[in-house]
This record gives structure tokens, C-alpha cells and sequence, in this order.
């Protein structure tokens, strides 16, 4: 299979951000992955017109698809969506990440040479030497910093950033983890997909990143998701997931 690298990007309520995120990863893509690349834009149904604006930017540029989805389910089900969608159009390597710049579009290029250079998936990471966050307040970085190590503890895994949700996977690890059974919603999808990726014997190497509060827009962190954290965790310890 040739090199085909897509980046796919849940929306809701982006309309702010989403023509210059675009344009930013499509000239990272350019830059670093040779072969075809896409941006894949899945937008549930945003009332402020991100869809839309997704849908010129589309129109425009021919690496840019737009993914449109009824119902705001939560982020796990946009990215399944996504990644299947990436999946059947033949990408070899797949990242995730927001559209809001809190992931820096630059760093594409080092999650890439990371899973091209040996690992299976790459994790942009706040949490290992070089990695940090910007312009977060006290009390968000120690619920960050508890709720990863609560997630480590429960999980007995040794990575630093289970929530980090900036990642490239080769299409090997998406085709081998069984998206279909993949349960989470919230943030705890991220979780769950590295553990998953593990489990299978995958490679995952952490990529120190820079985190960044977004400048533009709302923050869809809600109570309701970390209460799902807290719940699912131990389910995804000990077996009992409801798949």
C-alpha cells in the first residue's frame, strides 16, 4: 500500500478555528508526508456553521473531506467514524487530533517520523521530559496531572499521558484493536485506545508536546465526562467493559 497519511478532526462548534487549522495542517502534511495526504473534518451537526465552513474548504482544496453526523454523540464515536473512513480510503497512517490549536500542526511531523522511525503509535505527550502545557491554570493542571496518574494506577500501565489525544497510528493498530467494541465516549477514549494498542503488543512511543489552551472558542471538557473516566477505568481493568 502506498503512503497516505490523514488527519482526522472531530468539530463541533469550530467555526472560529477551522479555516486556519486547516490550512495549518494541510501545509504540515505537505511538508511531511510524502505520498497523499487528507484532512478529514468530521463535524457532528455544529449549530454555529463549522460544517459549512468545512464544506467550502472542501470544495477548495480536494485533501480536504468533510465527514457530516446527525447526532453529537461524543468524541469516541466521531473518531470511529473517522477512522473507519480513513481506513477504507486507504490511509497507511492515521493521527487524531483537535481543531482548536491546542495541538501544534508543526508537531505532525514528529509523531510521523516517531511511528515511521519503529513505533506503532506515536502519542504527543505533556508528560515526559520536554513535554508541558501552556496558559492552564493551577487547579487544570493538577486535575490533568491526577486523572493520568489515577488512569496509570488502575491500568498498571507505564505510559505518562493516557488522556494526551494527539496521536498517529499505522492503520495496522486501528485494523487490529477491534473498533467496533471500543465503548468510551468522552476522554477516556484516548485511554482506552492505548491500552487497547498495548494489549495487542504495539509499539507506543510518547512524543513530548507542548499543550496549549485554546485562544478561540468554548472548551467541551464537562463533569459528565470525567465522571465516565472515573466509572469506565476499573471496567477496562478488569474486564468488564460492555462492548
Amino acid at each position: 500500500m502506498s503512503s497516505a497519511a490523514w488527519v482526522v478532526m472531530p468539530t463541533f462548534n469550530e467555526a472560529e478555528n477551522i479555516e486556519p487549522v486547516a490550512v495549518a495542517v494541510l501545509g504540515a502534511l505537505q511538508s511531511c508526508a510524502p505520498g497523499e495526504h487528507r484532512l478529514l473534518i468530521v463535524d457532528d451537526s455544529s449549530p454555529d456553521g463549522t460544517g459549512e465552513l468545512a464544506d467550502r474548504l472542501a470544495a477548495a482544496n480536494p485533501a480536504v473531506e468533510v465527514l457530516h453526523r446527525q447526532a453529537r454523540e461524543g468524541l469516541g464515536p466521531a473518531y470511529l467514524a473517522g477512522f473507519r473512513r480513513a481506513l477504507d480510503g486507504g490511509a497507511s497512517h492515521i493521527f487524531e487530533m483537535d481543531a482548536d490549536f491546542s495541538h501544534d500542526p508543526a508537531d505532525l511531523a514528529r509523531l510521523l517520523a516517531a511511528v515511521t522511525g519503529g513505533a506503532d503509535v506515536a502519542l504527543g505527550s505533556r508528560y515526559v521530559p520536554g513535554g508541558g502545557v501552556e496558559d492552564w491554570g493551577l487547579l487544570r493542571q493538577i486535575v490533568s496531572r491526577a486523572g493520568c496518574i489515577y488512569a496509570r494506577a488502575v491500568l498498571g500501565l507505564a505510559v505518562r499521558d493516557l488522556t494526551g489525544g494527539f496521536k498517529c497510528f499505522r492503520r495496522e493498530v486501528l485494523e487490529a484493536i477491534d473498533l467496533e467494541t471500543v465503548r468510551s465516549h468522552g476522554y477516556c477514549f484516548q485511554i482506552e485506545l492505548t491500552q487497547r494498542a498495548l494489549q495487542a503488543g504495539f509499539v507506543v512511543r510518547e512524543v513530548p508536546i507542548v499543550f496549549r489552551d485554546r485562544r478561540r472558542g468554548h472548551s467541551k471538557m464537562s463533569p459528565r465526562i470525567a465522571i465516565e473516566a472515573f466509572l469506565v477505568l476499573p471496567q477496562l481493568r478488569w474486564g468488564r467493559a460492555r462492548h
